[in-house]
């Protein structure tokens, strides 16, 4: 188990605040006070850890003919919609969801050349609610793999304020390796061609790398 490196900021002021606190209610609170906001401290420290925790996990063997989950969490939704964004075309939609308390680090479903990036500034409603794909904070990575194109859309949520996206346009990618990460629960959008076939159900638990979203034909 390793640190991400997107957390170190956030590390460092929790350390900073902590510090702060108890330097303070050391000097003018009483004791039991003191080992309160201690205790308080130290599991504002212990949630910021396993937030930005980076589990060292097996890599599965690169496929074309499969889309692995980009993220952990709970899937939520299963649909066919129409794309406007940049596959302008009817397609599966699989949402998952990720809750505080899951891994936040995003990967690259596919292999293949990255064939669109598209930051979107926008709201921060809860990432369940159904307009949170088209109006929250977002943003939007299309691939071009061997067997078509696959789209995700970071979407921010109530507490995610950041989305950190590591791609660059037309960069040749991997499959399962890192393309970003996206802090304190969100939600992430995978589109897929209506031929795929969709290999998760609703409310289903899913990790990254290991889990299959979807086989494309």
């Amino acid at each position: 188990m390793t640190f991400h490196k997107q957390g170190y900021p956030t590390l460092l002021l929790t350390l900073i605040f902590s510090a702060i606190v108890l330097a303070v209610s050391n000097m003018f609170l009483p004791v039991w006070a003191f080992y309160i906001l201690a205790a308080l401290c130290v599991f504002l420290l212990i949630v910021v850890l396993q937030f930005f925790r980076s589990p060292n996990r097996e890599i599965p063997t690169p496929s074309d003919n499969i889309v692995y989950t980009p993220a952990d969490g709970k899937v939520v939704v299963i649909e066919k919609t129409f794309e406007p964004e940049f596959l302008k075309t009817e397609c599966w939609q699989v949402s998952v969801f990720m809750s505080p308390l899951n891994v936040h680090i995003n990967r690259n479903p596919v292999s293949g050349q990255v064939a669109y990036l598209k930051y979107h500034p926008g709201k921060y409603l809860v990432a369940w609610h159904p307009k949170s794909s088209t109006e929250n904070e977002r943003f939007t990575t299309a691939y071009q793999s061997p067997k078509g194109q696959v789209l995700i859309r970071q979407i921010a949520g109530a507490l995610a304020r950041r989305i950190v996206n590591n791609l660059k346009v037309n960069q040749e990618v991997k499959q399962s390796e890192e393309m970003g990460f996206i802090k304190f629960g969100s939600r992430v959008d995978i589109f897929l061609p209506l031929s795929a076939k969709i290999k998760v159900e609703m409310d289903q638990v899913v990790r990254s790398p290991k889990d299959i979203i979807a086989e494309l034909v």
